[in-house]
């Protein structure tokens, strides 16, 4: 029997979901879009899971869509990239707006829509050799996975402009420094350092987080008011969990918090 085309393993609350097609460098095809549909929603939905890491197997984190796949549906093409949009766009939405932090682990190439997987993670790691680009252009489609909506985000329209229609190849300090990623890791301590990082937030307070990605979110669009009452609005219900309420605790009793991720007062 084939292997899953997409893995998820738990560990305690953190739940690793792994991109496993690596004889194609985890092109995205039908199959693996279906299946990281079904592990995010399960992810989503399960209050036990409280982060999420997002990985590759092999040398690479994802190439991007299955263009060999691409090529033997020939006419059919535009059947065959909604199919597999319709369901990688439903784990791309489900991975921005969920409860929970998201951690991605960037090793070799992360490319098309690989790359917009990438840039999902609320922390982003690469390995020092990890290589990023677009190159939607160059075999003449245009972007999905969110990227043409992260990009101007994280690095402006300017350099959006540049990258999705120039297919610049980055380097990893390339990347960090136009604030594409979080941190550069040694290659060989790549996977030991995004381990540790999503196990931290999986301890962290989970409704909190998740009020905080829901207001990152909304950033872009609202006023200020409007987002000052957001802003309040969110606080009041963090302070009135249990992790709120220990939180305060255990800082004015000068010890370390123990969160549960529970939203219940």
């Amino acid at each position: 029997m084939a292997e899953e085309p997409v893995m998820l393993e738990r560990r305690g609350a953190l739940a690793i979901l792994t991109l496993n097609r690596p004889g194609t460098g985890n092109a995205i095809d039908t199959s693996l879009a279906l299946a990281l549909k079904d592990h995010v929603a399960e992810c989503e939905g399960d209050a036990a899971i409280r982060a999420v890491l997002l990985r590759g197997n092999g040398r690479y984190f994802c190439v991007g869509g299955d263009v060999g796949s691409f090529g033997q549906a020939g006419a059919a093409m535009p059947g065959l990239l909604l199919e597999i949009t319709a369901s990688l766009h439903d784990a791309v939405s489900r991975l921005a707006r969920m409860n929970k932090p998201l951690v991605t682990e960037i090793q070799g190439f992360a490319a098309g829509g690989g790359f917009g997987l990438a840039m999902l993670g609320d922390v982003v790691l690469a390995g020092a050799s990890a290589q990023f680009t677009l190159a939607y252009t160059a075999i003449g489609l245009s972007p999905d996975g969110g990227a043409s909506w992260l990009l101007p985000r994280l690095v402006g329209l300017r350099q959006a402009q540049r990258m999705l229609l120039l297919n610049p190849r980055l380097d990893a300090q390339a990347a960090l420094e136009l604030g594409l990623i979080t941190e550069v890791i040694d290659d060989d301590k790549l996977a030991e350092r995004a381990l540790a990082i999503a196990e931290q937030l999986a301890l962290g307070p989970t409704q909190a987080i998740g009020r905080i990605r829901n207001l990152l979110m909304s950033s872009f669009t609202d006023s200020l008011d409007a987002h000052l009452a957001r802003e309040a609005h969110a606080i009041a219900l963090s302070g009135g969990t249990k992790d709120g309420q220990a939180g305060v605790a255990a800082f004015l009793a000068k010890q370390s918090p123990q969160f549960t991720g529970d939203d219940i007062r």
